[in-house]
């Protein structure tokens, strides 16, 4: 399995190579990709750069136009999807059945992976868009059970990449309007899941408060960590108690399903995180490099290290790791 890892920054980029991704996935610096925050994602002079050492280490390079165009920005799509191809990247990684439409027929040469973003979760949605668009793989969205992703798998002939660490979500991506609700910006239409300036910290006597769009989202204890603020990941209180109302912090981590996603013909394993530190995509990366490694040295006898488990524990949301739905017995 091919190992995909995230750059937001250039620093990042390196990261990955210097650990063994075999392909990095990074966005422009517009509403066109899924992480579009202020100071992330690279500009035209960086990514000539990354390229340059992603060639020089013989790996990939994809670009993620993966948010649904608006009519009175359509050309900015178009723009982003010109400007993958122009670079010569290896895929382009789209959700929106537009940008698809248009990266096929204006770049027939063009590799298209579908996105998350794009929520297929069953083999009709992908050969539909394999018939239409051509694409070349498929990115299966974070509610899959490892069941259904095998059913999938057997069923299509797209391959197949699956997230394998990083942030959860608890929506079918490509459907969360939870952000927009308080916001009016959401990830699938603007790029970003609670803008910045959307929130607002405040301190008082019962502790620090963080607020969205004029939502009271956490309220922390002093000396308690802070998160960033989203709608899913807040604490409300309900029949009198106050917890984790809809989604606990944590993060997805697979390591001990690679067997199991070899044996299933998963093409790659997708690692999340492209607002993260450098620091983390090292990290991240050179552990699944190592396991990725193993596995394929050692086969049946393949057994997790505790320290690889340890480093991602660290680098977890919640300090917690789960399989998320890839262990629903009952899917």
């Amino acid at each position: 399995m091919h190992l995909v890892c995230p750059a937001g920054s250039l620093p990042a980029l390196k990261a990955a190579l210097q650990q063994g991704a075999d392909a990095i996935y990074v966005g422009f610096r517009d509403d066109t990709n899924a992480r579009h925050f202020t100071g992330l994602n690279l500009d035209e002079r960086q990514l000539e750069i990354g390229l340059a050492l992603i060639r020089e280490k013989g790996r990939q390079l994809y670009v993620a136009v993966n948010t649904y165009g608006q009519a009175q920005g359509w050309s900015r799509w178009q723009r982003a999807v010109d400007q993958a191809a122009d670079l010569g990247v290896d895929a382009l990684i789209a959700a929106d059945p537009g940008v698809l439409a248009y990266a096929s027929r204006r770049h027939p040469a063009l590799n298209l992976h579908l996105s998350v973003q794009g929520s297929a979760t069953n083999p009709a949605a992908l050969m539909f868009y394999q018939q239409r668009y051509g694409i070349r793989r498929a990115v299966l969205p974070r509610v899959l059970s490892l069941a259904q992703v095998r059913q999938v798998a057997q069923r299509s002939e797209v391959p197949l990449e699956v997230f394998a660490f990083g942030s959860l979500c608890i929506m079918a991506e490509g459907r969360c309007h939870l952000s927009s609700y308080v916001t009016g910006e959401s990830p699938n239409l603007c790029g970003v899941c609670s803008p910045a300036k959307a929130v607002r910290w405040s301190e008082d006597a019962e502790g620090l408060s963080a607020r969205l769009g004029g939502v009271l989202i956490d309220r922390y204890a002093p000396h308690e960590p802070a998160g960033y603020p989203t709608l899913c990941k807040g604490r409300f209180v309900v029949e009198g108690q106050r917890f984790h109302a809809l989604e606990e912090p944590a993060s997805l981590n697979t390591l001990e399903l690679i067997p199991q996603l070899v044996q299933l013909g998963i093409a790659a394993v997708k690692i999340e995180g492209r607002q993260r530190s450098p620091v983390y995509v090292e990290q991240v990366t050179r552990v699944w490099r190592e396991a990725l490694d193993a596995h394929a040295r050692d086969g049946d006898g393949f057994t997790l290290q505790p320290r690889w488990q340890k480093v991602l524990a660290n680098l977890s949301e919640g300090s917690q790791t789960t399989l998320g739905a890839y262990h629903r017995a009952w899917q």
